[in-house]
């Protein structure tokens, strides 16, 4: 029994780390243009390489 305690301690702790590290991620700015780099593969580059 005392295992389930100690279970639901870890799983909180990690559910908080992972909430952080989304929070952290939205204000960062990493989901501010998803389909910019996409489209950046596409594009051909008008000069060529040195």
């Amino acid at each position: 029994m005392e295992i389930i305690f100690l279970l639901i301690v870890v799983s909180l702790v990690l559910l908080g780390l992972i909430a952080w590290g989304f929070l952290w991620a939205v204000s960062a700015g990493q989901f501010e243009d998803l389909e910019a780099q996409g489209r950046a593969i596409l594009m051909d580059e008008d000069e060529p390489p040195p």
